[in-house]
């Protein structure tokens, strides 16, 4: 970055620490809200953690709606259905708790609430052009850092294709980041949502859109997450690993929306979109196959990143993106992600569609090195 290129960096109020979430009655009288939408999942309600922010909205006099037709790949249709939910309850804030799914449903929704229209109308950047109505985040995994972006992904199912909004106007009005969350997170969701922390922070690292500000947040994010991941896999007790692991999904999410993402994410937005698989789990088997692509227009960057996951400098330079690739796949190793895409279900027949999606994501246009379509086939041909 030179100093005639100009960066814009936004972010919501965050308020991080052991019982944030117990704030969020404060912010619901606040923002004057009287009939909240709550967006969550069966899995957060199973855990208890709805019980919990009901109670906190019936102590402020807040009447309460629950929608919980929440897909892990969220949907457009259930983002149409919860707008319905919102207006035929008479809702005027929105609370998501829970995973990306959830915040980016919430997102959704809150952008129907008073924009109205189809949801794929506003795929895209800056499509949107009314603020939708005061949005809380209560985030329960460290990874999509959908509470802190700007980006909004959802699964356009007749299509079978994922699609971003991205736009300032769907950036939540506050994060509230409890670290005691995590506890009940299942053991492969911690590994599948630091990956995806892990890809976000590396991807906008290299991004050709990153900032100085955004550097700051990309390589602290990597350093955090590189230390508490397997940690936090190993036990979801360890109350500093999950505090790390939150601050790490933080900085990355506030690298990424700024910076915005690369060719992982584009890739891994067409195959989650087809075959419905989890996004973290993707991004950590494609990420090895981009770095490698990418090496030789981030050569420096990357070797930066090398060292942040404790390689020392000499192997590091004998040995290129090898290194890197090596560091990241031993990581996925320690939380349980091994194989490969097609292990997972993919088949070859559909990697010419699977490519031609890629291509046109958003997330492409920062990638450091931008493939043609045929050099995006051979890169899920060497992940299947």
């Amino acid at each position: 970055m030179t100093i005639d290129t100009l960066r814009k960096f936004v972010m919501p109020e965050v308020i991080i620490g052991d019982g944030a979430r117990n704030r969020a009655g404060l912010y619901l009288e606040n923002y004057g809200i009287q009939h909240l939408l709550l967006v969550t999942d069966p899995g957060v309600i199973r855990a208890g953690w709805v019980d919990e922010i009901s109670t906190l909205a019936e102590d402020h006099g807040v009447d309460l709606t629950v929608f919980d037709g929440v897909s892990e790949n969220p949907r457009t249709d259930e983002v149409h259905a919860g707008a319905g939910l919102y207006h035929r309850a008479g809702c005027d804030g929105i609370l998501a708790i829970g995973g990306g799914s959830p915040m980016d449903s919430a997102k959704g929704i809150s952008i129907l609430a008073t924009n109205g229209g189809d949801i794929r109308g506003y795929e895209g950047v800056d499509q949107i052009r009314q603020m939708g109505p005061p949005l809380i985040c209560i985030p329960t995994t460290a990874g999509s850092s959908a509470d802190v972006s700007q980006f909004a992904i959802l699964t356009d199912q007749a299509a079978k294709r994922k699609f971003a909004i991205i736009s300032k106007m769907i950036i939540p009005d506050i994060s509230l980041i409890d670290p005691a969350l995590l506890a009940t997170l299942p053991r492969e969701f911690v590994a599948y949502s630091g990956f995806d922390a892990l890809t976000h922070a590396i991807e906008a690292y290299v991004s050709t859109g990153s900032s100085p500000l955004t550097d700051l947040h990309a390589c602290e994010a990597i350093q955090l997450i590189r230390t508490a991941l397997p940690k936090a896999y190993r036990s979801r007790d360890d109350s500093s690993a999950a505090l790390s692991m939150m601050l790490g999904s933080l900085h990355a999410g506030l690298a990424f929306s700024n910076a915005s993402l690369g060719l992982v994410h584009a890739m891994g937005h067409a195959i989650s979109g087809m075959y419905n698989l989890p996004h973290g789990e993707v991004n950590s088997l494609l990420l090895p196959y981009v770095i490698r692509h990418n090496f030789p227009a981030a050569r420096e960057r990357y070797n930066r990143i090398a060292t942040m996951l404790g390689l020392p400098v000499g192997k590091i330079h004998e040995n290129g993106p090898d290194a890197i690739i090596d560091a990241i796949r031993c990581l996925g190793e320690d939380v349980g992600i091994t194989g490969t895409l097609g292990d997972r279900g993919m088949m070859s027949s559909h990697i010419p569609d699977l490519a031609s999606s890629a291509v046109l994501d958003p997330c492409i246009v920062t990638n450091p090195n931008i493939p043609e379509r045929e050099e995006v086939i051979a890169l899920y041909e060497a992940a299947l």
